[in-house]
């Protein structure tokens, strides 16, 4: 990770660490950077943040006293973002968006012109340019200077090719969608409406400062209680800028990200398309997954916490189907980024082509409890290196042994350490996280 950026693009408070002339000099350098030979040409998208507007504006500045034509999407899920860059050969794009995280954070994301997440290199560039003290890069001028286009109709045209990729008509189907009050009320219920589904839907009324909360995919309660209450088939919950799904049963139940990956992973490879026989997960999977693959004898292989990591292990070898417990699911074949409405398509087309129910399709796969805490503390790298901290790491770790796991990680977002535990019962999973969390308040970690 560099100064500035990290594992999913600028993030920070808006106005705090993360502030307009940041935004503008992103978009100054990006400007430059991409118009060097050519008029550079960049899309733009955004959340319902307050605060995205204010950044919006900035980038456009940057990017057309840079020179570049700048292109606005308006608010749109960041999987938008990197479709139209690839299909409609755009030199990069940006998604103003800090996703699950709460209204007054937000985050700048770059993707290269093959609607992949911008390289470390330029993203260290973007950062010692941010540095430096006097602005040496040439500014347009007279007819060189951008322009900035309304694009509403890239949006569409994602909006078009989701559809496109439904196997079969969605009629009767009851299908409720809460649309975290973020970026996918501008595509979700459109998709499922135009494909005959009876669509129920919450958390639809964006005001700037009510994206993602309590709601969406980080508060699963009242999905559940809709669909009970609804008698739904089926229920899809995404995140702020509608990159993550996670959905729930019939009955109820959550199926989250390893549970969506195992049922599309499996019908996949009943149908030749799962490449090489293997998933990509995270370390962050859930030992139940990795059992259950094992019974199927479907492959899996473990990357660094992040989709950015998923995506480059399913590139470098050719992977079709990876993500993580969270809802990041990638399918290649369609997409280069998580895609939350297009895993929803995704998942029903399990259940259609399986002629089977949601809860029917998962019995089998027991998974293990777990127990996520996030700990903010002053230093991360020192609350992670503390010796005290690796002693009761390592003490959990033996005292687990195969019927359980201990995994403590730094945010690559946030200042937070995470601790994760699986075991037998939730009672031990709290009792160990209980157990680093007293250890990292008592040497003075935790703020």
């Amino acid at each position: 990770m560099g100064k500035y950026f990290g594992t999913d693009g600028f993030r920070g408070e808006a106005n705090v660490n993360l502030t307009v002339t940041h935004a503008y000099k992103v978009g100054r350098f990006l400007g430059y950077y991409y118009g060097k030979d050519h008029k550079a040409n960049i899309v733009i998208g955004k959340d319902t943040r307050r605060s995205s507007y204010m950044f919006e504006y900035a980038l456009v500045s940057g990017l057309t006293a840079s020179g570049a034509d700048v292109y606005l999407l308006h608010v749109t899920p960041t999987p938008s973002v990197s479709y139209v860059v690839r299909t409609e050969g755009f030199d990069c794009g940006i998604m103003i968006s800090a996703s699950h995280n709460v209204y007054y954070d937000n985050g700048i994301k770059v993707i290269n012109g093959s609607g992949y997440k911008l390289e470390a290199d330029v993203e260290h560039l973007i950062e010692a340019y941010i540095d430096r003290e006097d602005d040496d890069l040439p500014l347009a001028t007279r007819e060189n200077i951008g322009k900035t286009v309304d694009y509403s109709i890239g949006r569409n045209r994602y909006i078009g090719y989701l559809i496109s990729l439904a196997t079969r008509s969605y009629q009767d189907k009851k299908i409720g969608l809460d649309l975290a009050n973020g970026s996918a009320t501008s595509v979700a219920k459109g998709v499922f409406d135009a494909l005959g589904a009876k669509t129920y839907v919450i958390n639809c009324n964006p005001d700037g400062t009510n994206i993602n909360k309590d709601c969406g995919s980080t508060h699963m309660e009242h999905m559940q209680k809709f669909v009970l209450d609804n008698n739904l088939d089926v229920g899809f919950a995404y995140d702020g800028d509608a990159d993550r799904c996670l959905a729930v049963d019939e009955k109820g139940n959550i199926i989250d990200g390893d549970l969506i990956m195992y049922l599309c992973g499996v019908y996949m490879n009943s149908r030749n398309e799962l490449a090489n026989n293997t998933i990509v997960t995270t370390v962050m999977s859930n030992l139940g997954l990795y059992k259950a693959l094992d019974h199927k004898n479907i492959n899996y292989v473990k990357t660094a916490v992040g989709d950015k990591y998923v995506f480059e292990n399913m590139m470098e070898n050719g992977h079709s189907l990876g993500g993580e417990q969270s809802g990041h699911i990638i399918f290649s074949k369609h997409a280069t980024t998580g895609d939350g409405v297009l895993t929803s398509l995704k998942l029903m087309e399990v259940m259609l082509e399986s002629k089977s129910s949601l809860s029917e399709l998962h019995k089998d796969v027991t998974i293990f409890p777990q127990l996520l805490v996030n700990v903010r503390v002053h230093n991360k790298k020192a609350a992670r290196d503390d010796k005290e901290v690796a002693a009761i790491i390592n003490q959990i770790e033996k005292e687990l042994g195969d019927n359980g796991r201990i995994l403590v990680r730094e945010s690559g977002t946030e200042p937070v350490i995470r601790v994760m535990v699986e075991a037998e019962s939730e009672d031990i999973c709290k009792s160990k996280v209980d157990l680093v969390v007293q250890v990292m308040k008592n040497q003075g970690h935790v703020l």
